[in-house]
C-alpha cells in the first residue's frame, strides 16, 4: 500500500512539473467542439472541457455544439468544419475503415483523450418469459425458439450497430427472430422503457453506464433479468468494433447475482491533423492539470484518470498531445 502511495505521489508530481513548463508556453486556445444532444452527458462534458482550459488561461474558450452524435462528427472533422468531436471508438474504428455510413475511410482524426470506457451493452428480458424458455444468456435465445419482441436503438446509433452484431454473433437474426415469431424493434432508449413498460416489448439493449437512470427505472419498475454475454460474442464484436471488455458486478440489478462480463463502448475526444502541435499539447495539459473540471460533471466521471486519458485507442493521438503523455510518464 505504501508503496502504491509513493507512486502515485510521485506520478502527480511528476505530472505537476510537465504542465507547469507546457503551461507556460501554451498559446490561447478558440477551438469548437461538436457532441451530442443538449442536456446529455456528452454537452456536460463539453462544459467540463471548457472549463479545463478556462482553469489555465481564463481567455481561452471551447464552444460547445449540439450535433446527431459520433457518426456526424466525424463528418465535420473529416470536412474541417469542427475542431474537436466526441465519439465512440466504435465509430472512430468504422470510420477509419470507411464503413457506412462512410463513403471512404476518414484518415485526419488525431485523439487528445480518452474520456470513458465504461459503457457496457447491457440486455434485459422480461424475467416471466426468461423462466418460461429458460434464457439466462444471449446465446439462449436461439436456441429457446422464444417469440422475442427485442428493442433495438435507430439506426445511426452505435450501440444499434452493436446488438445486431452481438445478437447475430448468438444466432439471432431478424429471420430468426421472424420465424420464432418475435422482430426486432427500432426505438430510442426511453422509448425501449416505455414499450417494455407497457408489455410491447420483451427485451430492452443498450451500451451505458451501469446503473445509469434509464435501466435503473427499467429495473425498479419491470421484473427484469440482465442476460450473460458468450465470450465468443465479446472477443468477435471487439475484434469488429475496437471495443472493450467489462465486468458488470453482482448485485448491479435486483435480480442480478453474479458477474457479467460484456462488450464496453468507451469515449474520445479527437481532432484533426490541422490542429498545430501547440494546441493540442495545451489541451491534453490543461485536462490533466485540471481533471476534476471533467469530472464534476456528473458522477459517473469518478473514475477518469490522467492514465486514461493517456491510453491508446483506435485513433492515433495527436503529436503535440502525446508529448504531453510522454513527458508526464503516462506514455513510453
Amino acid at each position: 500500500m505504501r508503496e502504491e502511495i509513493m507512486k502515485t505521489t510521485a506520478l502527480a508530481a511528476c505530472v505537476g512539473l510537465v504542465l507547469a513548463s507546457s503551461a507556460a508556453f501554451a498559446d490561447t486556445l478558440n477551438l469548437n467542439l461538436s457532441g451530442g444532444n443538449p442536456g446529455g452527458l456528452w454537452s456536460l462534458l463539453g462544459a467540463g472541457i471548457d472549463r479545463a482550459v478556462r482553469a489555465d488561461d481564463p481567455g481561452s474558450v471551447v464552444t460547445y455544439q449540439a450535433t446527431g452524435g459520433g457518426f456526424a462528427n466525424i463528418g465535420l472533422l473529416a470536412s474541417g468544419r469542427t475542431d474537436l468531436g466526441l465519439m465512440h471508438d466504435a465509430e472512430a474504428k468504422i470510420a477509419l475503415e470507411g464503413g457506412e455510413p462512410f463513403r471512404a475511410p476518414v484518415t485526419n482524426m488525431r485523439a487528445i483523450g480518452y474520456l470513458y470506457n465504461w459503457a457496457p451493452m447491457q440486455f434485459f428480458v422480461t424475467k416471466s418469459l426468461a423462466e418460461e424458455y429458460g434464457i439466462d444468456s444471449l446465446e439462449d435465445i436461439a436456441k429457446s425458439g422464444a417469440p422475442l419482441r427485442i428493442g433495438i436503438n435507430r439506426s445511426g446509433n452505435i450501440t444499434s450497430n452493436i446488438a445486431l452484431k452481438m445478437l447475430a454473433e448468438a444466432g439471432v437474426t431478424e429471420e430468426s427472430l421472424s420465424a420464432a415469431g418475435g422482430q426486432f424493434v427500432r426505438a430510442g432508449a426511453n422509448e425501449q422503457a416505455d414499450l417494455l413498460q407497457d408489455g410491447r416489448l420483451d427485451m430492452i439493449t443498450n451500451g451505458i453506464f451501469v446503473n445509469h437512470s434509464s435501466f435503473r427505472s427499467v429495473d425498479e419498475n419491470n421484473d427484469v433479468v440482465l442476460l450473460s454475454v458468450p465470450q465468443a460474442v465479446i472477443e468477435a464484436t471487439n475484434e469488429a468494433f475496437g471495443t472493450g471488455t467489462m465486468t458488470i458486478p453482482a448485485g448491479s440489478y435486483k435480480n442480478q447475482t453474479a458477474d457479467i462480463a460484456s462488450v464496453t463502448l468507451g469515449a474520445l475526444l479527437v481532432a484533426t491533423d490541422a490542429m498545430t502541435d501547440a494546441e493540442a499539447g495545451a489541451l491534453a495539459s490543461a485536462l490533466l492539470r485540471n481533471i476534476d473540471e471533467v469530472r464534476a460533471v456528473h458522477s459517473s466521471m469518478q473514475q477518469l484518470s490522467p492514465e486514461l486519458l493517456a491510453t491508446p485507442s483506435v485513433v492515433p493521438f495527436h503529436p503535440g498531445a502525446e508529448a504531453v503523455y510522454k513527458n508526464a510518464e503516462l506514455m513510453q
